[in-house]
């Protein structure tokens, strides 16, 4: 039988689309490593809109864990760094690792590849509801802000009366949609989009430990005041409240976490406000703290009966409590303590 030409070079078109296809599902699947744990240095923590959680290490980049399998991801997967300092996620399931040191990349990742976003310096500061923020790298004052198609580099403007230089520590989105900015030393600085609000006092300046902490973590309370992991809480005013004319007031809060006046522990690394509004901080080698609004309760984190050093903590979508450690992996709240994570 003759096969009209014309018919034949369909056949052979079709197979060759069906042969890349196949190939470009193989590459997809195999992207990344099957591992059996988690590497000891996991700073951070997410868990994205499918319930995926997401582990940031400093050294071996980025684990995945569905529940069932925990898939690590490196440089020659497309990472352009192995040290993750942040995770996001924007509404479309896209997910953005944040790599400050050595050098500042942001990197996407659509579950099928990794692209490393070009940043644009611009002067475009702008507030939109679907813009994402992210840190630049150590000893830079700049942010980026990245709008879903330009990621745009931006310079910070120093706050009133300090010229001293200063690194962006942390960026916490508040409850009306302003953009916080925590800096090392020089305070915090809130954009509203039309200006930037600076509060510099001692206890988030830093000068009196030569900025040895800076404002690593920004939260709100139930009743709206801000902690800016110092001593303090603070009010913060907008122009139609009862004090247009004042930007914030401060007050004393809980002091030292372990009830002494003057104490290292006036101060933490991260903190968090679950859904029963009680406040978890973590500290570096003091284990983590709840304060339920009354009674400030410690949580020791250890092994092999020796503390170890904590670095972040978060909730997940369920409401569980999750810590990043420097060399011990990730541990998980079992509604008594905190255990070390296995698959």
């Amino acid at each position: 039988m003759k096969i009209n030409p014309n018919i034949l070079t369909c056949l052979t078109t079709l197979v060759l689309i069906t042969s890349c296809i196949g190939q470009t599902t193989k590459q997809q699947e195999s992207i990344g490593e099957s591992v059996d744990e988690l590497g000891n240095s996991i700073m951070v923590v997410y868990q994205d809109k499918n319930d995926v959680y997401w582990f940031g290490s400093w050294e071996t980049g980025v684990y995945k864990y569905d529940g069932t399998t925990l898939t690590n991801y490196t440089k020659k997967h497309g990472l352009a760094n192995n040290r993750i300092d942040g995770i996001n996620e924007d509404d479309a399931g896209n997910l953005y690792f944040t790599s400050c040191h050595p050098t500042s990349t942001i990197v996407k990742f659509d579950g099928h590849k990794f692209t490393t976003l070009i940043p644009s310096p611009t002067k475009d500061w702008k507030l939109e509801p679907n813009d994402m923020w992210f840190r630049y790298s150590y000893y830079e004052e700049k942010v980026y802000r990245y709008d879903g198609t330009t990621l745009h580099e931006l310079q910070l403007p120093k706050p009133p009366n300090l010229t001293n230089p200063f690194e962006i520590y942390s960026i916490y989105k508040d409850s009306r949609e302003n953009i916080w900015f925590g800096t090392n030393p020089v305070g915090v600085c809130r954009y509203d989009g039309k200006s930037f609000d600076w509060i510099s006092e001692e206890d988030v300046t830093e000068f009196r430990n030569e900025g040895a902490n800076g404002v690593r973590s920004i939260t709100e309370d139930k009743q709206g005041d801000f902690w800016f992991n110092t001593e303090y809480r603070y009010s913060v005013y907008d122009s139609i409240s009862l004090k247009p004319d004042k930007f914030y007031s401060r007050h004393k809060s809980i002091g030292g976490l372990d009830g002494k006046i003057e104490s290292d522990l006036d101060e933490y690394l991260s903190i968090v406000r679950d859904e029963t509004n009680n406040l978890w901080f973590v500290t570096y080698r003091d284990g983590v703290w709840k304060y339920d609004g009354k009674e400030i309760e410690q949580y020791a984190i250890q092994e092999d009966s020796k503390d170890i050093t904590l670095f972040s903590i978060y909730e997940d979508n369920n409401g569980d409590l999750w810590l990043g450690t420097h060399e011990n992996g990730a541990y998980k709240f079992n509604g008594t303590n905190f255990k070390k994570f296995k698959k």
